[in-house]
C-alpha cells in the first residue's frame, strides 16, 4: 500500500508553534478560523459568518448573570457550530487514522506483525522499570505515611499525658491547700 500524501505530511516537522486559544489541541486563530473560512469560501461548510467573526463567547450563569472560573476570570467557550465543525473534523481525521492503519495491516500483516512484536519487545524493559519504580515509590509513600502517622500518635499520646500529669498535679495542690 503506498501511504498517502497527506498522511506523509502529517509526519513532517513544520517548526510553526502557534500559541493561541486552542480547541482539540489545535490553535483556534492560526489553524480552525482559516481553515473553516476557506471551507465556507469554496462551499464546503456553511458556518455562520458571526460564528467565525466571533468564535469565542462569554459564558453565562442559568440566572443570566457573566460566568467566571475559581481563579476570577471570566469563562469562554467556543461557539457551538464551530465546536460541532471542529469535532466533526477531529472523528473524521480519527477515522482517516483508523482507516490507514486498517489498510496497512491488511496489505502487509506480516510487516505490521513484526513492527508489533518489536515495539513490544522494546517496550518490555521500559515497563518493567517503570513497574518496579512504582511500587517503590508506593512503598516509600506508605513507609513515609506510616512513620508520619506513628510520630502523630505519638505527639497526641504525650499531649494527652502531660494533660493528665497537670490535671493530677492540679488535683494535689487542691488537696494539699
Amino acid at each position: 500500500m503506498e501511504t498517502p500524501n497527506y498522511i506523509k505530511a502529517l509526519l513532517i516537522p513544520n517548526g510553526k508553534k502557534p500559541a493561541g486559544r486552542k480547541v482539540w489541541s489545535i490553535d483556534l486563530e492560526q489553524v480552525w478560523l482559516p481553515f473553516f473560512t476557506a471551507t465556507n469560501t469554496v462551499g464546503d461548510t456553511h458556518i455562520a459568518p458571526d460564528a467565525l467573526g466571533a468564535p469565542l463567547r462569554l459564558g453565562y450563569n442559568p440566572d443570566g448573570s457573566v460566568k467566571f472560573s475559581k481563579t476570577g476570570r471570566p469563562i469562554t467557550k467556543v461557539v457551538k457550530e464551530l465546536s460541532d465543525n471542529i469535532r466533526m473534523v477531529r472523528e473524521n481525521f480519527v477515522a482517516g487514522l483508523v482507516s490507514y492503519s486498517k489498510g496497512v495491516a491488511t496489505d502487509n500483516p506480516d510487516g505490521y506483525k513484526a513492527q508489533v512484536e518489536t515495539a513490544k519487545v522494546a517496550g518490555t524493559p521500559i515497563v518493567a522499570k517503570d513497574k518496579a519504580n512504582l511500587e517503590q515509590a508506593l512503598a516509600d509513600a506508605m513507609e513515609k505515611a506510616i512513620a508520619e502517622a506513628e510520630a502523630q500518635a505519638q505527639a497526641q499520646s504525650r499531649r494527652k499525658g502531660k494533660a493528665k500529669k497537670a490535671e493530677a498535679e492540679g488535683e494535689l495542690a487542691g488537696v494539699t491547700a
